[in-house]
């Protein structure tokens, strides 16, 4: 009997893990075996997470990685991991260590090495940087600031409504060891783009995206050109940060499934 495929979902900053539920329940229905564990100090749920939002405060990005790579140490096979954002690229870290089969990272965060800095990206993270005592706290969005950073391609109903829905605060850290990341030889954003012998990655971006701007996206692809191992881009013009919980997800879902297989990563059913 064939062993499903594991399938890894990791979010990025602002958003529970439990935003991954309709990716989960599609993967499975394809067959794979999926799951979507939180980042260290995660509460269970979203409420949780909003009375407790010191549980995640400290935590950087080697904190993160190490998380993960303990938990697909104990998978049966290395797993698909797929992440949002700061999960994306922490996909890319997982990737490039060997941890993981192939990767998909949709509009992640900058690695080392990456130099665009477009000031819509510099207005979505003004939360965290507007003080430096961030770097050991928590930082929530307000509506309005979830609306620019992810939801502004969307009616402002639903940007909303996921807002309610789905946020959560998150760790200034990360963002503070990324945006030094080109000043530091040891950042732990700096992720191996040289491994040939890794397997697929897919890089996704958003034409709308204000967090993550497509040039972003792009820079990052010019990081893996130096490896023969896969590495493709897919742009979606009209998305923006929002393009894995919004009412589109299911576009953006199906064309991580068809690349996949496109990689012989079928299901296991």
């Amino acid at each position: 009997m064939t062993v499903p495929v594991p399938v890894v979902f990791v979010h990025g900053l602002w958003l529970h893990r439990t935003s991954w539920q309709p990716w989960i329940d599609l993967f499975r229905e394809e067959g794979y075996d999926p799951a979507a564990p939180g980042w260290p100090g995660d509460p269970d749920s979203v409420e949780e997470a909003r009375q407790n939002p010191e549980s995640v405060a400290g935590y950087g990005i080697d904190d993160v990685v190490e998380h993960y790579a303990a938990l697909i140490e104990a998978l049966p096979v290395r797993p698909i991991v797929i992440g949002h954002s700061f999960g994306g690229m922490i996909a890319q870290k997982l990737l490039g260590q060997d941890r993981a089969a192939a990767a998909v990272a949709i509009d992640a965060a900058q690695i080392k090495g990456v130099l665009p800095l477009p000031l819509s990206a510099l207005k979505a993270t003004f939360p965290v940087f507007r003080n430096p005592a961030n770097k050991r706290r928590s930082v929530s969005l307000t509506a309005e600031q979830f609306r620019f950073a992810f939801g502004n391609a969307i009616p402002e109903e639903e940007s909303a409504a996921l807002y309610e829905r789905w946020t959560v605060p998150a760790p200034g850290k990360p963002l503070y060891e990324a945006a030094s990341a080109n000043f530091n030889p040891h950042s732990p954003a700096k992720v191996d783009t040289k491994n040939s012998g890794r397997g697929p990655l897919l890089l996704i971006s958003g034409g709308k995206d204000h967090t993550v701007p497509e040039v972003v996206t792009r820079a990052t692809l010019k990081q893996y050109r130096h490896t023969e191992a896969v590495t493709d881009i897919i742009n979606f013009p009209e998305r923006a940060h929002s393009l894995t919980i919004d009412s589109g997800w299911r576009e953006v879902a199906d064309t991580v499934l068809t690349w996949l297989r496109q990689q012989g990563l079928e299901s296991g059913r």
